[in-house]
Formats: C-alpha cells, sequence, structure tokens
C-alpha cells in the first residue's frame, strides 16, 4: 500500500499540481474591474442626466400651475365653466372657442408674449380645472387624455407615475379666491415628459452600446497587455521546471529586451541558476578531486599494512618503515583534505562573510612578524609607506591572512640561495595593491598561467617532497576573486617570482554602512 501511494504522489508531482491559468484570471479581473467601473459610471451620469432632466419638466409643470392659479384665484365663486373660460387670457380663450390664435386686429398686442397660451398648446402638458364637486369645467386635452381626480392632502402635490411604460409627471394644486381664501376648485396638470422619455431612452441605449463597446476593447487591451507580462513569467517557469528536471542543464532565460523588474527579476533568476551550477560543478570537482588525489596515500597505506599482514610485523625495521610512511601520508591527507575543505569555503566566500571590514596595515604587520618569527633564517621585509594606517578593504580578517600566509610559505618553499623575501603595500586610485616578492626559482611563461589551477604543480617531484598539494594558489585566486579583488604573477625563470593582489579601497562611509549590518545581522 505504500509503494502504491509513493507512486501515484510521484505521477502526481511529474504532471504538475493543477492550476488555472494566470492570464485568464488577470484578464478576468481587469475585465470585472472595467466593467463595474463602467456600470458605476454610467449609473452616475444616467443619474445626472436624468435629475436635471425631470428638474427642468417639474419647472415647467410648475410655473403652468402658477400661471393657472393667478387667473382663477380671481374668481370669488365656485369655478365653473362661465367663469373659468373669461378668466383666460384672450388668447387662451381664442383657442378654445377655435378662434385663429392671432388676427389681423391684434398684431400688435402682446399674443407673442402670453406665457399661458405657449403653455396650454404645449402637447406634453394636460391641463384639467376641476369645480367643488370634482367635474372638468377646463381641459386643453381630448377626452382620452383627461387624468382621473385624485384627493389630495395639502394645498399642493407633485407625483411620478408610469404609463404605457414611460414616465409622467402629475401636479395636483388646490385653488383658494383671493378675496375670501375660500375653496374655489382644483388643477390639475399633466406632463408627458415626451422628450425627458426620448432623451432618457436613448441615453441607456449609447450607454449600453458604448459599455459593450468598451468592455470588449478594454478587455482585449488587458489581454494583451497580460499575455505580455505573463510571457516572461511562463519562460522563467519552463527554464525552471528544465532545471529541476536535470540539475546540470544549462538552460537560462534569455533576454526579454524591457527595462522593468522582469527584466530584473530574469537576471537575478539566471544568477541564482549560474550560482547553484557553481555549487554543482565544486561538489563534483571536490568528490573528483578527493578520490584522485587521496587514491595514492590510501593506496600506501594499504601496501604497507599488506605488508605487515604477511610478513612484515616480526621484522623490526620493516615494522618501523611501515608505521613512519603510513602516518606521513596520513598527514598528507589531512593537509590535503583541510586544503579542500578551504578551497570549498572561499568559493562561498559572499554567503558568509558578506559584510566583513578588516585594516590592511594591522593584518600585514601581525603576519609578517609571525611568519619571520617561524621562518628565522628568512629576511621578510615590510614595506607599507604608500598605505595609509586606516586603510580599509572588505574581506574577512582571517582570510587576508590566510592569503598572505599562502603566498609567503609558497616564496619560501621555493626559494634558493637568496633566504629573502619582501612584502610592501599601497594605496592608488582608491585601489590597495599587495605585493609578495621571492627570490626563489621563478616560474616560465607557460607555467604562469597554469599555476592557479587545482593539484597543478611547477615540479611535481620537488612539491611532493615539500609537501604541497598544488591547491594554495588556487585557494588564494579564490579568496581574492570572491572579495571582488584581483591576483597576478610577473616571474622570471631564475630570478624570483611577484604576485600582486590588487583590492577596492572602502570609503569611510562605506566601512560604517558594513559594520552597521554586520551588527544588524549578528543580532539576529
Amino acid at each position: 500500500m505504500k509503494m502504491m501511494k509513493r507512486t501515484k504522489k510521484h505521477e502526481q508531482s511529474k504532471k504538475g499540481t493543477k492550476r488555472s491559468s494566470l492570464i485568464v484570471r488577470w484578464v478576468s479581473i481587469v475585465s470585472l474591474t472595467i466593467m463595474v467601473s463602467f456600470i458605476v459610471f454610467s449609473v452616475v451620469i444616467y443619474t445626472f442626466v436624468g435629475q436635471q432632466s425631470i428638474g427642468q419638466q417639474k419647472e415647467t409643470s410648475n410655473q403652468m400651475v402658477v400661471q393657472l392659479n393667478e387667473n382663477l384665484s380671481s374668481i370669488s365663486g365656485e369655478l365653473q365653466i362661465a367663469n373659468v373660460v373669461p378668466a383666460l387670457t384672450p388668447s387662451a380663450k381664442k383657442v378654445l372657442q377655435g378662434d385663429p390664435v392671432i388676427s389681423r386686429d391684434d398684431r400688435a398686442s402682446n399674443a407673442f408674449n402670453d406665457n399661458l397660451l405657449a403653455s396650454l398648446t404645449n402637447p406634453d402638458l394636460n391641463v384639467v380645472v376641476y369645480n367643488l364637486q370634482q367635474e372638468d369645467v377646463f381641459d386643453n386635452g381630448n377626452e382620452n387624455e383627461i387624468p382621473t381626480f385624485k384627493n389630495f392632502k395639502g394645498e399642493y402635490k407633485q407625483e411620478q407615475t408610469f404609463q404605457d411604460n414611460r414616465q409622467e409627471l402629475i401636479t395636483y394644486q388646490k385653488v383658494r379666491s383671493i378675496r375670501t381664501g375660500k375653496l374655489t376648485g382644483y388643477i390639475v396638470v399633466v406632463n408627458r415628459m415626451t422628450y425627458y422619455n426620448g432623451l432618457m431612452k436613448n441615453l441607456l441605449k449609447w450607454m449600453v452600446r458604448i459599455s459593450i463597446i468598451a468592455i470588449v476593447l478594454f478587455t482585449l487591451i488587458a489581454f494583451i497587455i497580460v499575455q505580455d507580462i505573463v510571457k516572461p513569467i511562463k519562460e522563467m517557469s519552463k527554464v525552471a521546471r528544465e532545471v529541476n528536471d536535470d540539475p546540470n542543464s544549462t538552460a537560462r532565460i534569455a533576454d526579454f529586451h524591457r527595462n522593468d523588474e522582469l527584466q530584473e527579476l530574469a537576471v537575478s533568476f539566471n544568477q541564482m541558476l549560474d550560482r547553484m551550477q557553481r555549487y554543482i560543478d565544486q561538489q563534483k570537482e571536490f568528490v573528483g578531486d578527493v578520490s584522485h588525489e587521496l587514491r595514492t596515500p590510501v593506496a600506501v597505506i594499504e601496501g604497507h599494512l599488506n605488508m605487515l599482514q604477511r610478513w612484515g610485523k616480526d621484522d623490526p625495521e620493516i615494522l618501523d618503515e611501515s608505521i613512519n610512511a603510513s602516518l606521513q601520508e596520513a598527514k598528507r591527507m589531512q593537509h590535503l583534505i583541510q586544503e579542500m575543505l578551504d578551497l570549498t569555503r572561499a568559493e562561498q566566500i559572499n554567503v558568509q562573510y558578506p559584510n566583513a571590514v578588516t585594516k590592511i596595515s594591522e593584518v600585514l604587520k601581525r603576519v609578517v612578524s609571525d611568519m619571520s618569527l617561524v621562518h628565522q633564517d628568512f629576511d621578510i621585509s615590510l614595506d607599507m609607506d604608500d598605505l595609509p594606517q586606516d586603510t580599509e578593504v572588505q574581506i574577512y580578517q582571517g582570510h587576508l591572512e590566510q592569503l598572505l600566509v599562502i603566498l609567503i610559505d609558497n616564496g619560501i618553499k621555493y626559494s634558493t640561495d637568496r633566504k629573502q623575501m619582501n612584502v610592501s603595500a599601497g594605496l592608488s586610485q582608491d585601489e590597495v595593491n599587495i605585493i609578495v616578492q621571492d627570490f626563489g626559482e621563478g616560474i616560465s611563461k607557460v607555467e604562469q598561467d597554469k599555476i592557479f589551477n587545482r593539484f597543478y604543480r611547477v615540479d611535481k617531484a620537488r612539491t611532493r617532497e615539500k609537501g604541497g598539494n598544488g591547491l594554495g594558489l588556487s585557494i588564494a585566486q579564490k579568496l581574492v576573486n570572491s572579495y571582488h579583488g584581483q591576483i597576478s604573477v610577473d616571474s622570471v625563470e631564475g630570478q624570483g617570482s611577484q604576485f600582486k593582489i590588487v583590492f577596492p579601497a572602502l570609503t569611510k562611509q562605506q566601512a560604517d554602512k558594513l559594520r552597521k549590518r554586520a551588527e544588524s545581522e549578528s543580532k539576529k
């Protein structure tokens, strides 16, 4: 059962997890946002235009009611056909009697200024005057258009109703005599609002059309934009899957030719993959180097042990020789393993010591003094006249000491008759130059390009005699490169070698910033 579950999980992992398309989700969100925005915008515009238009219609109805009320309030008794019609303007009376609105006799009169006439002839306005018995005593429409009277509270009432899928505005007004103050009748004005209904219908229709077109258009634009954004992400995902399937894959993200965060992410992603590849290569090199370099000492120790097991343990001379040889090879193995570990750590400096700061002069003095004490037969001089005492570089103090010891020890190891070493340091154009010079055998031009390779020995026989493994200069180069420095050699055969190290010098502000980072990291 367990095997079946594992197999099932493995198959699921190979197929990949179920996922929804990022393009679909982003485009859906953008489309929904645009749709909601347009709906809200359309509702706001529709409401605003509707309020403005309905306000104008109310004003028109109110003006009609006011004009009629002014004319009819002069009547003392109850409103009747006999007293209502004469109370209207002469022009309105002509309209009611079926006579021409304007005759030749009154062309010069004020007929064109008769507001009541203009209102009564408005096809949208249906005016009805009722008496106290709620009987129609005057109207300007046909029988089918006369509204039914409804009782209402107060002197005035206005309401909006729906009739045949259109809005109407009905205004009610009580008429009182200005002489007696008694109620004489009622005025009802129905405004069919033809212009308002047509305007709102067309506005709604065009808003729906524009909204649909805009949503489709912006959805298409959003799709193109999102696809352009997601394309690099898909490329990154593809490369990540390839590297996950094959850790040794050299697949990398291509240049997107865009100056944005995605390009920066792609560059960082490639740098991360390169670092992972370096770690994998380092692991392979480490295993290969260990298996290669340890093969000889292990074979030597095994040979001596086999010899002792067969017949050598009874011979004191052979026993002593085998034990000494085995111990010597064991020490060489120990030294080799330590150097290989140092080399591996040197390749991971930026992870272990990213904020280290060291004062150059102090380390130089201490290392030269210690090496002079160990190698008393050598004259090791130090020249720091061109180096300010407070000069600092970004490097871990122990690594700078290790670097100097490797170079000085290498010079001593390959010295000849002249037992002298010169160490100098100076500051030039914001760079710290450290030179370690010996007067030994020297290195040929052909060999100079190879001495920093792992396990490379100029003179393999002599190096083995001196206990060298060919890793010292490789460690030195890795240390220097890890701290963004440079190391080079200038040598003449038979005259000696000069190793030069260059580090970028830190300003006081840069050094203080690194120290603060180191302090904050240590607190964590």
